[in-house]
């Protein structure tokens, strides 16, 4: 079953990253991008290939470059969520590290910055008398103690 978010989102001529609207689910970005990138590549079929096929235009490349870049982004400013909820699942910074393809000091480093940044953004959102969005007080110490945890220790097992 279609939604009007999904109809709306089909319609949506991509030009840049940021006419992608932020909430948009990562499948979405993916199916898009796979359309313009399949118009693109039936570029290298043969003039006469016997089947009829859509070609790529310029549109097509440049929806594909910004519809890349605004995966690149939004899979960017999931990091930090992704590592958190693997560490607070039971796996070990030498894990995430692995995952990541870091060491596990650089791993804790991404869960710090966006932390931090998590933690920011509700101290503005408190400041500025808006409904709070982020981390507390206590929500920010409690995922910085998740960096203290030794490169093979996860918190299940100890």
């Amino acid at each position: 079953m279609s939604t009007p978010e999904y109809e709306q989102w089909q319609a949506l001529t991509v030009r840049r990253p940021d006419d992608v609207p932020t909430p948009t689910p990562l499948a979405w970005h993916v199916e898009k991008f796979t359309v313009h990138n399949d118009r693109l590549m039936n570029n290298a079929l043969p003039a006469d290939f016997k089947y009829d096929v859509q070609r790529g235009e310029a549109g097509d490349a440049l929806a594909a470059l910004a519809l890349r870049e605004s995966i690149h982004r939004q899979v960017e400013r999931e990091r930090g969520s992704r590592v958190r909820e693997a560490i607070e699942l039971g796996a070990t910074w030498n894990e995430v590290a692995a995952a990541l393809d870091v060491d596990p000091q650089e791993a804790r480093a991404v869960l710090r910055e966006w932390v931090e940044g998590q933690h920011r953004l509700y101290r503005g959102c408190v400041e500025r008398g808006e409904r709070p969005f982020g981390f507390d007080d206590d929500q920010y110490a409690a995922l910085l103690a998740l960096t203290e945890l030794a490169d093979d220790e996860n918190v299940r097992r100890g």
